[in-house]
């Protein structure tokens, strides 16, 4: 009927009473909303206009579209284990996003200047960097180091060894909100240089030109903005 008003509504107490949580969503029809399994405060909502997230249970909302067309959203679905938020839309086939991040969105990690949350750890693997045969490209790992900062500016990230050598090093450019630093889990020539000086340690470069991080634990550190964080991860 022309009414392109977004209609969400919770209770709280089984339908005695109903709240509007629609917010701040632009005009659109709402075709789908769902609650995570394990933060019942993160909320995704499918309109025609495209897919929304909010962090505070519908108190606000925020546009959720990055690598993903402006397109309607008909069908979500969240896959427990993986964490995965498949996302159904209209003539744009299915898309899927990490939402582990999301999940430990608290109230208190978005009121801190810098969070930077929990790295995985990796197998190491000899074959980092070095393809099986001529038909295949070189095996190569990676790690994203998710953080968020309550203000966007120039962040520096450092990867450091548990004897303090730094590894490898890099600058970003963060912006306000959830931000990620895939890194490649190889040594700079600086860092090798370094290693190799105080451990006294070979170290082999892979055929693709990287020289990849040996077995061990490190240190992964965010700093910006007058905040300094660090977490650990291994190579197993």
């Amino acid at each position: 009927w022309d009414d392109f008003t977004p209609y969400i509504y919770a209770s709280e107490d089984q339908g005695k009473t109903w709240n509007n949580i629609s917010a701040n969503i632009p005009a659109s029809p709402v075709n789908v909303i769902l609650e995570d399994p394990e933060n019942e405060n993160l909320l995704f909502a499918g309109t025609d206009n495209g897919l929304y997230a909010s962090f505070n249970r519908g108190e606000s909302w925020e546009i959720f579209q990055s690598g993903m067309p402006n397109v309607a959203v008909h069908d979500l679905v969240i896959q427990p284990e993986a964490k995965h938020l498949l996302i159904g839309t209209h003539g744009r086939s299915i898309y899927k996003a990490d939402i582990s991040k999301l999940q430990m969105m608290t109230y208190e990690t978005q009121q801190k200047e810098l969070h930077v949350f929990k790295a995985e750890n990796l197998k190491h693997n000899e074959r980092w960097g070095n393809a099986s045969s001529s038909w295949r490209e070189p095996n190569t790992p990676g790690l994203d180091i998710t953080f968020h900062t309550s203000k966007s500016g120039s962040y520096s990230a450092k990867i450091i060894t548990s004897d303090d050598i730094v590894v490898s090093e890099t600058e970003i450019a963060a912006d306000k909100g959830l931000n990620i630093l895939s890194y490649d889990v190889a040594f700079s020539k600086a860092g090798a240089k370094a290693f190799r000086s105080k451990n006294k340690m070979e170290l082999k470069e892979a055929k693709n030109g990287k020289t990849y991080l040996p077995k061990g634990s490190y240190m992964v550190e965010i700093e910006g903005n007058g905040n300094t964080k660090k977490v650990e991860f291994e190579i197993e």
